[in-house]
């Protein structure tokens, strides 16, 4: 996909797609730069909340879909690698805030929500901030969001209690999926709070994820030899923080594919409990391998269990060379070591996982920039009905 033409592409209804998945090692080589750009805005905001509280002040990381595995994937790492002294972090959708707020928000604990959009505009989105700025007592925002005209980043203009965080402009998806939305957004909130590593440590991991999500292009050839493996099942397993990437790596397949191919995901421990009963001769499961030597342990673990049932025709460790020890097919990056932790190696291995469901959405004979033939399901949700909260 990523060698045809313009021309070619357009034909198939996936121009928008494919390129926006083929800029990404681009584009995070600009978030970066962003960053940058903007660090001193960062601690001035951050410094000025940790002074003002003696307690760990409550982070919620929110959005619905896909910007809410954004914080699904960027909590658990930030658990072990952000500033717990001063943050508690958490992830809950917006989906959730919005239809019982008082099950999920704290009035009198200090907040700070920080919003994922593509758009900001999805209705979910802006009923969040609305209902946390009448019910929280001491509410601090951060909106990360791909689009300066839309809903929630107008909002917070002139508002001192809410940094907006602007993402490259072309990570602002015209396509369907969020692709680089996702992981821009993604990577900036690694970049804001992961206080564990220098920004010379950061660069480094940056310039190296670019350097696998190149590879990743390159290598589509290989990945298009998995998905013409006779398939009707795609499984997605990792743990923590690829853990957390799993349910975005299993909604493009849903999404691109229109529910043509089946997805499941898990915690590489936890699909032995019912879910592993989901696979079957028709089978692609991939697990997303962890560089940390104890987790990496489960990893491997689950994958030679289900390569041992001999069943699923394609069992695969996606990850770095060095810290792969499964025994059977692995997708590895030779521009990766060990040394890369789990919330950086999301990237690449979001990219593989969007080019399997790109190339499977092509083999069902849909149209991956609008997948969705019915318009049942919409770029940015419609039919949403947002009802009076009162606090």
């Amino acid at each position: 996909m990523y060698k045809m033409t313009d021309n070619e592409l357009t034909q198939m209804g996936a121009v928008i797609t494919t390129r926006e998945i083929q800029q990404e090692p681009e584009l995070w080589l600009e978030t970066f730069k962003i960053y940058q750009e903007k660090k001193q805005a960062i601690d001035a905001f951050l410094g000025k909340i940790e002074n003002e509280f003696n307690e760990p002040v409550r982070v919620i990381f929110t959005g619905a879909g896909s910007s809410a595995y954004v914080g699904d994937t960027a909590m658990p790492y930030l658990t072990e690698n952000g500033d717990r002294n001063h943050f508690r972090f958490e992830a809950i959708d917006t989906t959730k805030i919005v239809s019982t707020p008082k099950q999920y928000l704290e009035k009198d604990t200090p907040t700070i929500l920080v919003s994922f959009a593509r758009s900001g505009n999805s209705p979910e989105s802006v009923a969040t901030v609305d209902i946390a700025e009448k019910y929280v007592k001491h509410l601090y925002q951060i909106t990360i969001t791909c689009a300066p005209e839309g809903k929630l980043a107008l909002h917070a203009q002139e508002d001192d209690k809410n940094l907006v965080l602007m993402q490259p402009a072309r990570s602002n998806d015209k396509g369907f999926a969020m692709t680089g939305s996702f992981s821009c957004m993604l990577l900036t909130t690694l970049l804001v709070f992961d206080a564990q590593h220098s920004d010379e440590q950061k660069e480094t991991y940056v310039n190296a994820i670019s350097k696998m999500g190149h590879e990743v292009i390159d290598r589509v050839d290989d990945i298009q030899k998995l998905v013409d493996t006779d398939f009707e099942r795609i499984v997605y397993l990792g743990s923590g923080a690829l853990g957390g990437l799993t349910r975005e790596a299993q909604l493009k397949v849903l999404e691109l594919t229109a529910g043509q191919k089946v997805t499941v995901f898990d915690t590489s421990m936890g699909f032995r409990h019912g879910p592993k009963s989901f696979v079957n001769s028709k089978t692609l499961l991939f697990d997303f391998v962890s560089n940390n030597a104890y987790t990496r342990q489960y990893d491997v673990d689950i994958l030679e269990e289900v390569a041992g049932d001999e069943i699923a025709p394609v069992v695969m460790g996606i990850g770095v060379q060095s810290a792969h020890n499964f025994t059977g097919s692995n997708f590895n990056f030779a521009n990766g070591d060990n040394s890369i932790p789990d919330g950086y190696m999301a990237f690449p291995d979001v990219m593989f996982a969007q080019t399997i469901s790109l190339l499977s959405s092509i083999k069902v004979k849909n149209t991956p920039d609008t997948p969705s033939a019915t318009g049942t399901v919409n770029r940015v949700v419609k039919g949403v009905t947002i009802h009076d909260f009162e606090g």
